[in-house]
Protein backbone atom coordinates (compact mmCIF):
# COMPACT_ATOMS: atom_id res chain seq x y z
CA UNK A 1 0.00 0.00 0.00
CA UNK A 2 1.20 3.40 -0.72
CA UNK A 3 1.46 6.22 1.92
CA UNK A 4 -2.05 8.11 0.71
CA UNK A 5 -3.52 4.72 0.75
CA UNK A 6 -2.72 3.97 4.42
CA UNK A 7 -3.65 7.57 5.69
CA UNK A 8 -6.64 7.13 3.68
CA UNK A 9 -7.50 3.96 5.09
CA UNK A 10 -6.57 5.19 8.88
CA UNK A 11 -9.08 8.51 8.14
CA UNK A 12 -12.10 6.52 7.29
CA UNK A 13 -10.75 3.69 10.36
CA UNK A 14 -11.17 6.70 12.43
CA UNK A 15 -14.77 7.78 11.36
CA UNK A 16 -16.00 4.41 11.85
CA UNK A 17 -14.80 4.25 15.44
CA UNK A 18 -16.05 7.82 16.45
CA UNK A 19 -19.24 7.56 14.31
CA UNK A 20 -19.94 3.85 16.43
CA UNK A 21 -18.75 5.87 19.74
CA UNK A 22 -21.44 8.65 18.91
CA UNK A 23 -19.52 10.99 21.29
CA UNK A 24 -19.57 13.38 18.30
CA UNK A 25 -22.07 14.36 16.00
CA UNK A 26 -21.76 12.26 13.05
CA UNK A 27 -21.19 15.74 10.48
CA UNK A 28 -18.39 16.85 13.10
CA UNK A 29 -16.24 13.51 13.13
CA UNK A 30 -16.46 14.10 8.91
CA UNK A 31 -15.44 17.22 8.69
CA UNK A 32 -12.99 17.13 10.65
CA UNK A 33 -11.40 13.88 8.55
CA UNK A 34 -11.45 16.01 5.63
CA UNK A 35 -9.30 19.01 7.31
CA UNK A 36 -6.75 16.45 8.32
CA UNK A 37 -6.87 14.61 4.72
CA UNK A 38 -6.40 18.15 3.66
CA UNK A 39 -3.60 18.92 6.25
CA UNK A 40 -2.03 15.71 5.11
CA UNK A 41 -2.01 16.48 1.28
CA UNK A 42 -4.24 13.31 0.96
CA UNK A 43 -6.69 15.45 -0.84
CA UNK A 44 -6.00 18.26 -2.90
CA UNK A 45 -7.08 21.68 -1.90
CA UNK A 46 -8.55 22.45 -4.99
CA UNK A 47 -10.90 19.46 -4.22
CA UNK A 48 -11.36 20.49 -0.63
CA UNK A 49 -15.05 21.77 -0.71
CA UNK A 50 -16.03 20.41 -4.08
CA UNK A 51 -18.84 18.06 -2.42
CA UNK A 52 -20.65 21.18 -1.28
CA UNK A 53 -21.46 21.47 -5.01
CA UNK A 54 -21.92 18.10 -5.94
CA UNK A 55 -25.57 16.74 -7.35
CA UNK A 56 -26.22 14.92 -4.76
CA UNK A 57 -25.69 17.33 -2.17
CA UNK A 58 -28.14 19.96 -3.92
CA UNK A 59 -30.53 17.36 -4.39
CA UNK A 60 -30.78 15.90 -0.87
CA UNK A 61 -31.30 19.69 0.29
CA UNK A 62 -34.15 20.56 -2.43
CA UNK A 63 -35.40 17.43 -1.27
CA UNK A 64 -36.10 18.50 1.76
CA UNK A 65 -37.56 21.39 1.42
CA UNK A 66 -40.04 19.66 -1.44
CA UNK A 67 -40.96 17.55 1.60
CA UNK A 68 -42.05 20.91 3.47
CA UNK A 69 -43.89 22.02 0.85
CA UNK A 70 -45.73 18.94 0.71
CA UNK A 71 -47.15 18.74 4.00
CA UNK A 72 -47.60 22.54 4.56
CA UNK A 73 -50.17 22.36 1.29
CA UNK A 74 -52.18 19.47 2.77
CA UNK A 75 -51.13 17.05 0.13
CA UNK A 76 -50.25 14.56 2.62
CA UNK A 77 -52.94 15.06 5.30
CA UNK A 78 -55.31 14.17 3.03
CA UNK A 79 -54.02 10.98 2.51
CA UNK A 80 -53.98 10.28 6.39
CA UNK A 81 -57.03 11.56 7.60
CA UNK A 82 -58.94 8.89 5.85
CA UNK A 83 -56.80 6.30 6.95
CA UNK A 84 -57.31 7.50 10.68
CA UNK A 85 -61.15 7.51 9.81
CA UNK A 86 -60.68 3.34 9.39
CA UNK A 87 -60.54 0.88 12.18
CA UNK A 88 -58.58 -2.18 11.13
CA UNK A 89 -57.51 -5.36 12.69
CA UNK A 90 -53.80 -5.74 13.84
CA UNK A 91 -51.85 -7.10 10.51
CA UNK A 92 -54.00 -4.73 8.26
CA UNK A 93 -53.41 -1.59 10.17
CA UNK A 94 -49.73 -2.29 9.94
CA UNK A 95 -50.11 -3.81 6.03
CA UNK A 96 -51.68 -0.22 5.41
CA UNK A 97 -49.43 2.09 7.56
CA UNK A 98 -46.68 0.66 5.77
CA UNK A 99 -47.77 0.77 2.31
CA UNK A 100 -48.52 3.97 2.74
CA UNK A 101 -44.88 4.82 4.90
CA UNK A 102 -43.30 3.50 1.38
CA UNK A 103 -45.44 5.55 -0.90
CA UNK A 104 -44.58 8.62 1.24
CA UNK A 105 -40.82 7.77 1.72
CA UNK A 106 -40.49 6.72 -2.19
CA UNK A 107 -40.88 10.90 -3.49
CA UNK A 108 -39.91 12.64 -0.33
CA UNK A 109 -37.39 12.31 2.54
CA UNK A 110 -38.06 8.74 4.14
CA UNK A 111 -37.42 10.96 7.42
CA UNK A 112 -39.99 13.57 6.68
CA UNK A 113 -42.38 10.75 5.92
CA UNK A 114 -41.82 9.00 8.90
CA UNK A 115 -42.38 11.96 11.68
CA UNK A 116 -45.92 12.75 9.36
CA UNK A 117 -46.92 9.07 9.92
CA UNK A 118 -46.05 8.47 13.58
CA UNK A 119 -48.24 10.38 15.00
CA UNK A 120 -50.93 9.12 12.79
CA UNK A 121 -49.82 5.58 14.48
CA UNK A 122 -49.93 6.58 18.11
CA UNK A 123 -53.35 7.60 17.90
CA UNK A 124 -54.12 4.60 16.11
CA UNK A 125 -52.55 2.29 18.71
CA UNK A 126 -54.40 4.53 21.64
CA UNK A 127 -57.61 4.25 20.21
CA UNK A 128 -57.19 0.24 19.56
CA UNK A 129 -55.39 0.04 23.55
CA UNK A 130 -52.21 -1.51 22.17
CA UNK A 131 -48.74 -0.40 22.35
CA UNK A 132 -47.04 1.13 19.87
CA UNK A 133 -43.92 -0.77 19.93
CA UNK A 134 -45.68 -3.63 17.89
CA UNK A 135 -46.32 -0.85 15.26
CA UNK A 136 -43.77 1.64 14.82
CA UNK A 137 -40.68 -0.54 13.87
CA UNK A 138 -43.02 -1.95 11.06
CA UNK A 139 -43.78 1.47 9.81
CA UNK A 140 -40.00 2.99 10.38
CA UNK A 141 -38.68 -0.10 8.28
CA UNK A 142 -41.57 0.44 5.57
CA UNK A 143 -40.53 4.29 5.07
CA UNK A 144 -36.57 2.98 4.99
CA UNK A 145 -37.59 0.30 1.97
CA UNK A 146 -40.09 2.89 0.01
CA UNK A 147 -36.80 5.34 -0.14
CA UNK A 148 -35.26 2.42 -1.67
CA UNK A 149 -38.12 3.15 -5.28
CA UNK A 150 -36.94 6.35 -6.76
CA UNK A 151 -33.95 8.73 -7.36
CA UNK A 152 -34.91 10.86 -4.48
CA UNK A 153 -36.54 8.56 -1.75
CA UNK A 154 -33.19 8.22 -0.15
CA UNK A 155 -29.48 9.86 0.04
CA UNK A 156 -28.07 6.48 -1.28
CA UNK A 157 -29.77 6.59 -4.58
CA UNK A 158 -28.66 10.03 -5.13
CA UNK A 159 -25.02 9.33 -4.59
CA UNK A 160 -25.46 6.26 -6.57
CA UNK A 161 -26.38 7.87 -9.80
CA UNK A 162 -24.29 10.82 -9.18
CA UNK A 163 -21.47 8.23 -9.16
CA UNK A 164 -22.37 6.56 -12.22
CA UNK A 165 -22.52 9.94 -14.02
CA UNK A 166 -18.81 10.09 -13.28
CA UNK A 167 -17.58 7.11 -14.41
CA UNK A 168 -19.84 6.35 -16.55
CA UNK A 169 -21.44 9.42 -18.05
CA UNK A 170 -24.79 9.15 -17.84
CA UNK A 171 -26.84 9.01 -14.14
CA UNK A 172 -29.84 6.52 -13.23
CA UNK A 173 -33.14 7.60 -14.43
CA UNK A 174 -35.93 8.19 -11.56
CA UNK A 175 -37.10 5.19 -11.63
CA UNK A 176 -34.08 3.20 -12.66
CA UNK A 177 -34.27 1.62 -9.38
CA UNK A 178 -37.66 1.15 -9.25
CA UNK A 179 -37.76 -2.59 -10.25
CA UNK A 180 -35.49 -3.78 -7.84
CA UNK A 181 -36.54 -1.49 -4.81
CA UNK A 182 -40.54 -2.55 -5.32
CA UNK A 183 -39.66 -5.87 -5.32
CA UNK A 184 -37.68 -5.38 -2.40
CA UNK A 185 -40.29 -2.97 -0.56
CA UNK A 186 -43.10 -5.12 -1.32
CA UNK A 187 -41.69 -8.31 0.08
CA UNK A 188 -40.12 -6.32 3.16
CA UNK A 189 -43.63 -4.86 3.94
CA UNK A 190 -45.44 -8.13 3.32
CA UNK A 191 -42.93 -9.75 5.81
CA UNK A 192 -42.87 -7.17 8.33
CA UNK A 193 -47.21 -6.71 8.01
CA UNK A 194 -47.49 -10.73 8.37
CA UNK A 195 -44.60 -11.99 10.60
CA UNK A 196 -41.99 -9.28 11.38
CA UNK A 197 -44.23 -7.64 14.16
CA UNK A 198 -44.70 -10.60 16.05
CA UNK A 199 -40.45 -10.91 16.87
CA UNK A 200 -40.64 -7.79 18.74
CA UNK A 201 -40.29 -8.49 21.96
CA UNK A 202 -43.27 -7.52 24.51
CA UNK A 203 -42.29 -4.98 27.38
CA UNK A 204 -41.62 -7.50 30.34
CA UNK A 205 -42.92 -5.31 32.50
CA UNK A 206 -46.19 -5.45 31.96
CA UNK A 207 -45.93 -1.80 31.03
CA UNK A 208 -47.36 -0.18 27.69
CA UNK A 209 -44.95 1.79 26.03
CA UNK A 210 -47.83 4.05 25.01
CA UNK A 211 -48.23 4.73 28.36
CA UNK A 212 -44.75 6.53 28.20
CA UNK A 213 -46.47 9.13 26.19
CA UNK A 214 -49.69 9.30 27.97
CA UNK A 215 -50.18 7.87 31.07
CA UNK A 216 -49.09 7.87 34.38
CA UNK A 217 -45.50 6.96 32.94
CA UNK A 218 -45.46 10.01 30.47
CA UNK A 219 -43.73 13.10 31.59
CA UNK A 220 -42.29 14.25 34.48
CA UNK A 221 -42.90 17.75 34.64
CA UNK A 222 -42.62 20.54 37.20
CA UNK A 223 -45.29 22.75 38.88
CA UNK A 224 -44.87 25.87 40.65
CA UNK A 225 -47.03 26.08 44.08
CA UNK A 226 -48.39 30.42 43.85
CA UNK A 227 -49.24 32.38 47.13
CA UNK A 228 -52.83 31.24 47.34
CA UNK A 229 -52.83 27.39 46.10
CA UNK A 230 -54.90 25.22 47.97
CA UNK A 231 -51.49 23.22 48.67
CA UNK A 232 -49.85 25.48 51.00
CA UNK A 233 -49.04 24.20 54.33
CA UNK A 234 -50.08 20.71 53.25
CA UNK A 235 -47.79 17.74 53.30
CA UNK A 236 -47.03 16.41 50.01
CA UNK A 237 -48.41 13.21 50.78
CA UNK A 238 -51.55 14.85 52.14
CA UNK A 239 -52.29 15.92 47.94
CA UNK A 240 -52.32 11.80 46.95
CA UNK A 241 -56.26 12.49 47.08
CA UNK A 242 -56.27 15.14 44.16
CA UNK A 243 -53.45 13.32 42.64
CA UNK A 244 -55.30 10.27 42.19
CA UNK A 245 -58.28 11.76 41.23
CA UNK A 246 -56.25 13.55 38.27
CA UNK A 247 -54.01 10.63 37.05
CA UNK A 248 -50.94 11.94 38.38
CA UNK A 249 -47.94 10.94 40.56
CA UNK A 250 -46.14 13.15 42.36
CA UNK A 251 -42.14 12.40 42.61
CA UNK A 252 -40.56 14.96 44.15
CA UNK A 253 -40.52 19.07 45.73
CA UNK A 254 -38.10 20.89 44.50
CA UNK A 255 -37.10 24.16 47.33
CA UNK A 256 -34.53 26.77 46.57
CA UNK A 257 -33.58 25.18 43.17
CA UNK A 258 -33.08 21.97 45.20
CA UNK A 259 -34.18 18.77 44.88
CA UNK A 260 -35.14 17.50 48.03
CA UNK A 261 -34.33 13.57 48.85
CA UNK A 262 -36.64 10.77 48.09
CA UNK A 263 -40.13 11.80 47.12
CA UNK A 264 -40.25 14.54 50.42
CA UNK A 265 -43.47 12.93 51.19
CA UNK A 266 -43.57 14.29 54.65
CA UNK A 267 -42.65 17.53 53.92
CA UNK A 268 -45.04 21.08 54.79
CA UNK A 269 -45.33 22.81 51.16
CA UNK A 270 -44.26 26.16 50.97
CA UNK A 271 -45.31 29.49 48.51
CA UNK A 272 -42.61 29.31 45.80
CA UNK A 273 -42.15 25.25 46.44
CA UNK A 274 -41.91 23.78 42.80
CA UNK A 275 -43.82 20.12 43.00
CA UNK A 276 -42.70 17.14 40.35
CA UNK A 277 -45.45 15.29 38.58
CA UNK A 278 -45.75 12.24 36.65
CA UNK A 279 -48.30 12.06 34.00
CA UNK A 280 -49.88 13.00 30.56
CA UNK A 281 -50.15 16.57 29.65
CA UNK A 282 -54.35 16.82 30.03
CA UNK A 283 -53.42 15.16 33.46
CA UNK A 284 -50.93 17.43 34.65
CA UNK A 285 -52.93 20.87 33.23
CA UNK A 286 -55.87 19.49 35.09
CA UNK A 287 -53.81 18.91 38.36
CA UNK A 288 -52.38 22.20 38.16
CA UNK A 289 -55.92 23.96 37.95
CA UNK A 290 -57.04 21.71 40.97
CA UNK A 291 -54.26 23.12 43.17
CA UNK A 292 -53.76 26.33 41.14
CA UNK A 293 -50.80 25.77 40.27
CA UNK A 294 -48.43 27.32 37.91
CA UNK A 295 -46.08 26.46 34.67
CA UNK A 296 -42.80 27.60 35.42
CA UNK A 297 -42.34 30.77 33.73
CA UNK A 298 -45.94 31.36 32.93
CA UNK A 299 -46.50 34.67 34.04
CA UNK A 300 -43.97 35.80 31.30
CA UNK A 301 -45.79 33.78 28.89
CA UNK A 302 -49.00 35.20 29.34
CA UNK A 303 -47.55 38.86 28.72
CA UNK A 304 -46.40 38.34 25.71
CA UNK A 305 -48.87 35.79 24.25
CA UNK A 306 -50.59 37.50 21.96
CA UNK A 307 -51.91 34.34 19.72
CA UNK A 308 -52.77 32.40 22.51
CA UNK A 309 -50.38 29.53 24.43
CA UNK A 310 -49.51 25.92 23.02
CA UNK A 311 -48.40 22.88 24.59
CA UNK A 312 -46.64 20.74 21.94
CA UNK A 313 -45.36 17.30 21.97
CA UNK A 314 -42.27 16.47 20.09
CA UNK A 315 -39.59 13.97 19.65
CA UNK A 316 -36.03 13.95 19.99
CA UNK A 317 -34.17 12.81 16.72
CA UNK A 318 -30.11 12.33 16.46
CA UNK A 319 -28.61 15.35 15.78
CA UNK A 320 -30.94 18.06 17.27
CA UNK A 321 -30.01 21.02 18.72
CA UNK A 322 -30.95 19.96 21.78
CA UNK A 323 -29.51 16.42 22.28
CA UNK A 324 -26.70 16.26 24.69
CA UNK A 325 -27.91 19.85 26.40
CA UNK A 326 -30.23 20.97 28.67
CA UNK A 327 -32.89 23.75 28.34
CA UNK A 328 -31.31 26.10 30.81
CA UNK A 329 -27.70 25.54 28.96
CA UNK A 330 -29.69 26.43 25.58
CA UNK A 331 -31.57 29.34 27.44
CA UNK A 332 -34.46 28.03 26.17
CA UNK A 333 -37.01 30.50 28.55
CA UNK A 334 -35.02 33.24 27.89
CA UNK A 335 -34.45 33.18 24.08
CA UNK A 336 -38.14 32.07 22.67
CA UNK A 337 -40.01 32.16 25.94
CA UNK A 338 -40.73 28.44 25.32
CA UNK A 339 -41.03 26.54 28.68
CA UNK A 340 -39.49 22.64 28.68
CA UNK A 341 -41.90 21.61 31.00
CA UNK A 342 -41.82 17.68 30.71
CA UNK A 343 -39.78 15.20 29.75
CA UNK A 344 -40.27 11.05 28.71
CA UNK A 345 -37.72 8.66 28.44
CA UNK A 346 -38.93 5.09 28.48
CA UNK A 347 -40.34 5.17 31.91
CA UNK A 348 -37.32 6.93 33.60
CA UNK A 349 -37.55 8.84 36.57
CA UNK A 350 -35.24 12.21 36.68
CA UNK A 351 -32.93 13.03 39.92
CA UNK A 352 -32.19 16.13 38.00
CA UNK A 353 -34.52 19.51 37.10
CA UNK A 354 -36.22 18.85 34.14
CA UNK A 355 -34.62 22.43 32.97
CA UNK A 356 -31.30 21.14 33.83
CA UNK A 357 -31.67 17.89 32.36
CA UNK A 358 -29.35 16.47 29.59
CA UNK A 359 -31.62 15.46 26.59
CA UNK A 360 -30.99 12.01 24.78
CA UNK A 361 -31.74 11.31 20.90
CA UNK A 362 -35.31 10.02 21.19
CA UNK A 363 -36.89 11.77 24.15
CA UNK A 364 -40.35 13.03 23.85
CA UNK A 365 -40.50 16.31 25.26
CA UNK A 366 -43.17 18.84 26.41
CA UNK A 367 -42.95 22.39 25.27
CA UNK A 368 -45.64 24.95 26.00
CA UNK A 369 -44.88 28.52 25.45
CA UNK A 370 -47.24 31.14 23.22
CA UNK A 371 -48.03 29.79 20.06
CA UNK A 372 -46.36 31.98 17.64
CA UNK A 373 -42.78 31.54 19.69
CA UNK A 374 -43.68 27.85 20.32
CA UNK A 375 -43.10 27.15 16.41
CA UNK A 376 -40.08 28.91 16.24
CA UNK A 377 -38.51 27.06 18.96
CA UNK A 378 -39.60 23.64 17.98
CA UNK A 379 -37.65 24.53 14.46
CA UNK A 380 -34.76 25.86 16.40
CA UNK A 381 -34.57 22.72 18.49
CA UNK A 382 -34.40 20.63 15.42
CA UNK A 383 -37.44 18.33 17.06
CA UNK A 384 -40.10 16.62 15.87
CA UNK A 385 -43.69 17.12 16.90
CA UNK A 386 -45.53 14.16 17.98
CA UNK A 387 -49.09 14.99 17.82
CA UNK A 388 -50.79 16.62 15.43
CA UNK A 389 -50.17 20.70 16.13
CA UNK A 390 -48.23 21.48 12.94
CA UNK A 391 -45.42 23.92 12.76
CA UNK A 392 -47.75 25.53 10.21
CA UNK A 393 -51.67 26.47 9.32
CA UNK A 394 -52.24 23.62 6.78
CA UNK A 395 -53.10 25.07 3.41
CA UNK A 396 -55.55 22.81 1.94
CA UNK A 397 -56.85 24.52 -1.03
CA UNK A 398 -53.41 24.31 -2.35
CA UNK A 399 -53.18 20.80 -1.65
CA UNK A 400 -53.55 19.74 -5.37
CA UNK A 401 -51.41 22.77 -6.70
CA UNK A 402 -48.73 21.27 -4.53
CA UNK A 403 -49.34 17.88 -5.68
CA UNK A 404 -49.55 18.78 -9.36
CA UNK A 405 -46.54 21.05 -9.42
CA UNK A 406 -44.26 18.17 -7.74
CA UNK A 407 -45.57 15.45 -10.30
CA UNK A 408 -45.32 18.06 -12.99
CA UNK A 409 -41.44 18.37 -12.43
CA UNK A 410 -40.96 14.82 -11.64
CA UNK A 411 -42.74 14.05 -15.02
CA UNK A 412 -40.68 15.89 -16.95
CA UNK A 413 -37.38 15.03 -15.31
CA UNK A 414 -37.70 11.82 -15.25
CA UNK A 415 -38.30 11.91 -19.06
CA UNK A 416 -34.98 13.87 -19.90
CA UNK A 417 -36.75 17.14 -20.01
CA UNK A 418 -35.05 18.81 -17.39
CA UNK A 419 -32.20 17.75 -15.12
CA UNK A 420 -33.01 16.74 -11.93
CA UNK A 421 -31.85 18.81 -9.45
CA UNK A 422 -33.08 21.99 -11.80
CA UNK A 423 -36.48 20.31 -11.41
CA UNK A 424 -36.49 20.34 -8.15
CA UNK A 425 -35.30 23.88 -7.53
CA UNK A 426 -38.06 24.94 -9.91
CA UNK A 427 -40.30 22.92 -7.33
CA UNK A 428 -39.10 25.16 -4.43
CA UNK A 429 -39.06 28.41 -6.04
CA UNK A 430 -42.70 27.76 -6.63
CA UNK A 431 -43.51 26.93 -3.22
CA UNK A 432 -41.69 29.63 -1.83
CA UNK A 433 -43.83 31.90 -4.39
CA UNK A 434 -47.11 30.67 -3.59
CA UNK A 435 -46.14 31.14 0.27
CA UNK A 436 -46.66 27.10 0.03
CA UNK A 437 -42.73 26.93 2.07
CA UNK A 438 -42.76 30.55 3.75
CA UNK A 439 -39.37 31.96 2.54
CA UNK A 440 -38.11 32.13 6.29
CA UNK A 441 -38.36 28.50 6.64
CA UNK A 442 -36.32 27.46 3.43
CA UNK A 443 -33.25 27.01 5.51
CA UNK A 444 -34.85 25.55 8.07
CA UNK A 445 -36.11 22.39 6.77
CA UNK A 446 -32.45 21.83 5.07
CA UNK A 447 -30.95 18.86 7.43
CA UNK A 448 -27.48 21.02 7.33
CA UNK A 449 -25.59 17.90 9.31
CA UNK A 450 -26.38 15.71 6.64
CA UNK A 451 -25.12 18.55 3.82
CA UNK A 452 -22.12 18.91 6.06
CA UNK A 453 -21.50 15.37 6.13
CA UNK A 454 -22.15 14.89 2.55
CA UNK A 455 -19.96 17.61 1.55
CA UNK A 456 -16.83 16.56 3.21
CA UNK A 457 -17.46 12.61 2.65
CA UNK A 458 -17.57 13.27 -1.06
CA UNK A 459 -13.74 14.73 -1.56
CA UNK A 460 -12.40 12.28 1.02
CA UNK A 461 -14.33 9.15 -1.43
CA UNK A 462 -12.82 10.68 -4.48
CA UNK A 463 -9.59 10.46 -2.58
CA UNK A 464 -9.42 6.93 -1.96
CA UNK A 465 -10.32 5.84 -5.17
CA UNK A 466 -7.67 8.15 -6.85
CA UNK A 467 -5.49 6.53 -4.50
CA UNK A 468 -6.03 3.32 -5.45
CA UNK A 469 -7.64 2.44 -2.01
CA UNK A 470 -10.92 1.38 -3.24
CA UNK A 471 -9.71 -0.66 -6.14
CA UNK A 472 -7.87 -2.65 -3.05
CA UNK A 473 -10.76 -3.86 -1.39
CA UNK A 474 -12.36 -4.32 -4.28
CA UNK A 475 -9.39 -6.96 -5.27
CA UNK A 476 -9.94 -7.97 -1.50
CA UNK A 477 -13.23 -9.02 -2.15
CA UNK A 478 -12.77 -10.89 -5.49
CA UNK A 479 -10.16 -13.13 -4.16
CA UNK A 480 -12.54 -13.94 -1.20
CA UNK A 481 -15.00 -15.44 -4.38
CA UNK A 482 -12.36 -16.47 -6.78
CA UNK A 483 -13.84 -19.32 -8.77
CA UNK A 484 -17.15 -18.60 -7.37
CA UNK A 485 -20.83 -17.60 -9.33
CA UNK A 486 -21.30 -14.09 -9.66
CA UNK A 487 -24.34 -14.17 -7.85
CA UNK A 488 -22.09 -15.20 -4.83
CA UNK A 489 -19.86 -12.20 -4.99
CA UNK A 490 -23.03 -9.73 -5.59
CA UNK A 491 -24.05 -11.08 -2.25
CA UNK A 492 -20.43 -10.81 -0.73
CA UNK A 493 -20.89 -7.46 -1.35
CA UNK A 494 -24.28 -6.82 -0.15
CA UNK A 495 -23.27 -8.49 3.09
CA UNK A 496 -20.33 -5.62 3.73
CA UNK A 497 -22.49 -2.97 2.55
CA UNK A 498 -25.11 -4.12 4.76
CA UNK A 499 -22.66 -4.46 7.95
CA UNK A 500 -20.96 -0.80 7.56
CA UNK A 501 -24.64 0.56 6.93
CA UNK A 502 -25.63 -1.00 10.20
CA UNK A 503 -23.26 0.55 12.02
CA UNK A 504 -22.53 3.38 10.14
CA UNK A 505 -24.28 6.60 8.42
CA UNK A 506 -25.92 5.12 5.10
CA UNK A 507 -25.16 7.98 2.99
CA UNK A 508 -21.11 7.84 4.09
CA UNK A 509 -21.59 3.79 3.16
CA UNK A 510 -22.55 4.38 -0.54
CA UNK A 511 -19.92 7.16 -0.95
CA UNK A 512 -17.37 4.32 0.33
CA UNK A 513 -19.06 1.73 -1.71
CA UNK A 514 -19.39 3.31 -5.17
CA UNK A 515 -16.24 3.14 -6.39
CA UNK A 516 -15.86 -0.26 -4.86
CA UNK A 517 -18.85 -1.76 -6.88
CA UNK A 518 -17.23 -0.40 -10.07
CA UNK A 519 -13.87 -1.49 -9.36
CA UNK A 520 -14.56 -4.85 -8.53
CA UNK A 521 -16.95 -4.96 -11.85
CA UNK A 522 -14.02 -3.96 -14.02
CA UNK A 523 -12.03 -6.59 -12.15
CA UNK A 524 -14.74 -8.99 -13.43
CA UNK A 525 -15.01 -7.32 -17.14
CA UNK A 526 -19.04 -7.39 -16.43
CA UNK A 527 -21.73 -4.63 -16.12
CA UNK A 528 -20.95 -2.21 -13.33
CA UNK A 529 -25.02 -1.40 -13.11
CA UNK A 530 -25.82 -4.61 -10.98
CA UNK A 531 -23.47 -3.68 -8.78
CA UNK A 532 -23.67 -0.21 -7.77
CA UNK A 533 -27.90 -1.44 -7.22
CA UNK A 534 -26.39 -4.20 -5.05
CA UNK A 535 -24.60 -0.70 -2.97
CA UNK A 536 -27.56 1.38 -3.18
CA UNK A 537 -30.16 -1.20 -1.93
CA UNK A 538 -27.52 -2.83 0.70
CA UNK A 539 -26.44 0.92 2.09
CA UNK A 540 -30.33 1.63 2.35
CA UNK A 541 -31.04 -1.79 4.46
CA UNK A 542 -29.90 -0.69 8.02
CA UNK A 543 -32.24 -2.30 10.63
CA UNK A 544 -30.05 -3.64 12.83
CA UNK A 545 -29.61 -1.03 15.02
CA UNK A 546 -31.03 1.69 16.53
CA UNK A 547 -27.78 3.87 15.39
CA UNK A 548 -27.95 2.41 11.39
CA UNK A 549 -30.73 5.33 10.17
CA UNK A 550 -32.64 7.97 11.89
CA UNK A 551 -35.98 6.47 11.41
CA UNK A 552 -34.79 3.60 13.82
CA UNK A 553 -33.74 6.14 16.51
CA UNK A 554 -36.69 8.27 16.12
CA UNK A 555 -38.99 5.28 17.14
CA UNK A 556 -36.82 4.59 20.11
CA UNK A 557 -38.35 6.55 22.64
CA UNK A 558 -42.52 6.58 21.51
CA UNK A 559 -42.02 2.56 21.12
CA UNK A 560 -39.71 1.90 24.36
CA UNK A 561 -37.53 0.08 22.10
CA UNK A 562 -34.34 -1.16 23.61
CA UNK A 563 -30.77 -1.42 21.42
CA UNK A 564 -31.20 -5.54 21.50
CA UNK A 565 -34.78 -5.66 19.92
CA UNK A 566 -33.96 -4.21 16.57
CA UNK A 567 -32.22 -7.18 15.07
CA UNK A 568 -34.97 -9.68 16.14
CA UNK A 569 -37.23 -8.13 13.04
CA UNK A 570 -33.96 -6.78 11.55
CA UNK A 571 -31.68 -9.49 10.70
CA UNK A 572 -34.58 -11.73 8.83
CA UNK A 573 -35.37 -9.07 7.07
CA UNK A 574 -31.82 -8.22 5.95
CA UNK A 575 -31.70 -11.69 4.44
CA UNK A 576 -35.16 -11.31 2.95
CA UNK A 577 -33.75 -8.50 1.01
CA UNK A 578 -30.78 -9.99 0.04
CA UNK A 579 -32.45 -13.44 -1.32
CA UNK A 580 -34.97 -10.97 -3.02
CA UNK A 581 -32.58 -7.98 -4.59
CA UNK A 582 -29.72 -9.88 -5.87
CA UNK A 583 -31.85 -11.91 -8.05
CA UNK A 584 -33.82 -9.07 -9.16
CA UNK A 585 -30.89 -6.85 -9.77
CA UNK A 586 -29.34 -9.98 -12.46
CA UNK A 587 -32.35 -9.81 -13.77
CA UNK A 588 -33.06 -6.22 -14.27
CA UNK A 589 -29.69 -5.37 -14.71
CA UNK A 590 -28.12 -8.41 -16.65
CA UNK A 591 -24.21 -8.46 -16.77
Amino acid sequence: MSIDQIILFCLFAGVFVFLLWGRWRYDIVAFAALIVALVLGVVPTEKAFSGFGHPATIIVALVLIVSRGLVNSGAIDMVTRKLTAMELKLSRHIMAMSGLGALFSAFMNNVAALALLMPVDLQAAKKANRSPRITLMPLAFATILGGMITLIGTPPNIIIASYREQVLGEPFGMFDFAPVGLACAVVGIAFVALFGWRLIPRVEDGKSPAGELRNLEGYVAELVVPEGSPALQRMVRDLDAEADDNDVSIVGLVRNHRRLAGYARNVEIRAGDVLVVEADPQAIDQFRGALKLEFDGEKRHEKIASGGMSLVEVVVPQNARIEGRSALSLRLLARHSVTLLGVSRKGVRFKERVRRLDIEAGDILLLLGPTEHVNVAVNWLGVLPLVERGLNVTQYKRAWLAAGIFAAAIGVASFGGLYLAVALAIVVAAYVFLDIVPISEVYQQVEWPVIVLLGSMIPLGSALEQSGGTALIASGIVDLTSGLPTMVVLTVLMVVIMFLSDVLNNTATAVVGAPIAVDMANRLNVNPDPFLMAVAVAASCAFLTPIGHKNNTLIMGPGGYRFGDYWRMGLPLEIFIVVVSVPAILFFWPL
